[in-house]
Parts: structure tokens; C-alpha cells; sequence
């Protein structure tokens, strides 16, 4: 399946970046190292079932990433929000990796991805492995966090 490998160098290419590229966060003090994305998907028809179950042990699944900051499900209708933010490149690797081993044939099997947006830092794997969804990147410009 094309998406397994778009995780899988999502994963090895996330490791050997967080060990030799310096953050944002070291270069301007009021940035993050964060990296997060807001998925929008729509919901086969009949998929009901399916989605709550599956939804549930995504998101239990999740809770066990040391670095997943917020992890969201949101839902109108069909449409369907994933809120995702993680600590740092390397921790939204190790989560992507998880998905794609374990959720994405379920997952892409009842929802179909209609758009993504992505903030922060997502380099290298991570940076490759979204753009596969049609990714747009934003680049922290300004702000901060508490």
C-alpha cells in the first residue's frame, strides 16, 4: 500500500532529522517546536459503526504517545475534523508511524481525506508523509505559548 511507505519514510526520515536539525524553538525563543494539523475527512455512508469504534481505538492508541499535545475528533454531519498536535517533528513521526501500521487501511477504508492543513515545523518524513494527504504548510510567523 503506497500510503505504508509514505509512513514509513515519514518515520525513518523524522529520526535522523530531530538528531541533526536545529528547532525553531533554538533559533527564536517565542517559537515552538510544535507540529499540528487539522485533518477534514468524509464519512462513507453506512460507516457509522465502523468510524465510533474505530475513532475510540485511535484515539486510546494515541494517549499512549508521550508526545501527542491534543488529539481531537470533531463531526457535522458526513464532515469530519481531526485537531493533531504533537511536541515536536519527531513525536508527530512516531505518531504517524503508529497510524500507518496500525489504522490507516480501516481508516481510509470509512473516511476520505478532503483536506489538510499543517503548522509548524513538519520537516523531512513528517513533511513528506502529510503531503500524500494534499497538505498545505504554514509556518510559524509569530505568536506564543504558555
Amino acid at each position: 500500500m503506497l500510503f505504508k511507505s509514505i509512513i514509513a519514510a515519514a518515520v525513518s526520515a523524522t529520526m535522523l532529522l530531530s538528531a541533526t536539525t536545529p528547532t525553531l524553538a533554538e533559533t527564536n525563543t517565542d517559537a515552538t517546536d510544535d507540529v499540528s494539523w487539522t485533518i477534514t475527512l468524509e464519512l462513507g455512508e453506512g460507516q457509522d459503526e465502523a468510524f465510533q469504534a474505530l475513532m475510540a481505538e485511535m484515539v486510546e492508541a494515541t494517549k499512549e504517545e508521550a508526545g501527542a499535545k491534543g488529539y481531537e475528533w470533531y463531526r457535522s454531519g458526513s464532515t469530519v475534523h481531526i485537531n493533531e498536535r504533537y511536541e515536536t517533528n519527531a513525536d508527530a513521526g512516531i505518531h504517524l508511524g503508529n497510524f500507518g501500521e496500525n489504522f490507516a487501511e480501516r481508516f481510509l477504508a470509512i473516511l476520505t481525506p478532503t483536506g489538510l492543513q499543517v503548522y509548524g515545523p513538519a520537516e523531512g518524513g513528517v513533511r513528506e508523509g502529510l503531503a500524500g494527504f494534499g497538505a498545505t504548510f504554514y509556518d510559524q510567523v509569530g505568536g506564543f505559548e504558555r
